[in-house]
């Protein structure tokens, strides 16, 4: 389930007693509640690469943390081979055809070949591989893939890219995508700005619903810095604080 924006709002207004010290605009909370949502998505694969250093790889440990991964896989997502042949061509390796990853892809976790995963490689690995003999040449049932400066380019066989003489390289991409853009939508009465539900002005957040509070507090934080209101800002930066060290208890 979806954080309502609009609760996320109310209450930072609460938080905030707009009577004394001031309104936060909805213009001024929704650019607040996207940098918010970013930084809490980003922070997702720091959690996650400390918490694989402290397990070492044992997986029923990191099982535990369970609500790390529910959070994580509400973006994880993988385009087809039609999406993937659908993706931008651009000029490649050997003049064969490469491709630029969409713009919603934030992380690539993993190429499928037409027989089997990718083995992905860094650019200066890829073009050893390209370079070497036949015994290390990549095969079909052996593929490598790299990605440099956003553009995908995968190896198997004689074939050089994505799309090579009529059939695809590359029949999946697995990644996580970024959160939509959010947005309190509202109609102006009496001069006075009321929530609008409607789908075409109003987006919640994507996190999942364990992230309201920190969500609250970060937006809090980030309205005090913009309203020069040291007060504001240290309740919501106090608040993130406790939250934080609650969840790493």
């Amino acid at each position: 389930m979806a954080v309502s924006i609009d609760t996320v709002y109310q209450k930072v207004l609460a938080l905030a007693n707009k009577e004394q010290r001031g309104y936060i605009t909805p213009q001024e909370f929704n650019l607040f509640a996207n940098q918010a949502q970013i930084e809490i998505f980003e922070q997702y694969y720091y959690d996650l690469d400390r918490a694989s250093q402290v397990t070492r790889g044992d997986y029923d440990y990191a099982s535990d943390n369970g609500m790390l991964e529910a959070k994580m896989q509400i973006f994880e997502s993988v385009d087809g081979p039609a999406a993937v042949a659908s993706y931008q061509n651009f000029p490649g390796l050997n003049n064969e055809l490469s491709k630029v990853l969409p713009s919603y892809i934030y992380r690539v976790h993993g190429v499928r070949g037409v027989k089997a995963d990718c083995e992905m490689l860094n650019t200066t690995d890829f073009s050893n591989v390209v370079s070497g003999g036949p015994l290390t040449y990549p095969t079909l049932n052996r593929p490598v893939a790299n990605i440099r400066k956003n553009i995908l380019r995968v190896l198997a066989g004689s074939g050089v890219g994505v799309n090579n003489e009529g059939f695809s390289l590359a029949s999946a991409v697995y990644y996580s995508r970024r959160p939509a853009n959010v947005s309190w939508g509202y109609v102006v009465l009496s001069g006075k700005a009321l929530y609008d539900p409607s789908p075409d002005k109003t987006t919640n957040f994507e996190l999942h619903q364990s992230e309201e509070s920190e969500l609250v507090y970060k937006v809090l934080k980030f309205a005090g810095v913009s309203m020069r209101r040291d007060d504001i800002m240290r309740a919501g930066q106090g608040l993130e604080v406790t939250q934080l060290q609650q969840e790493k208890k």
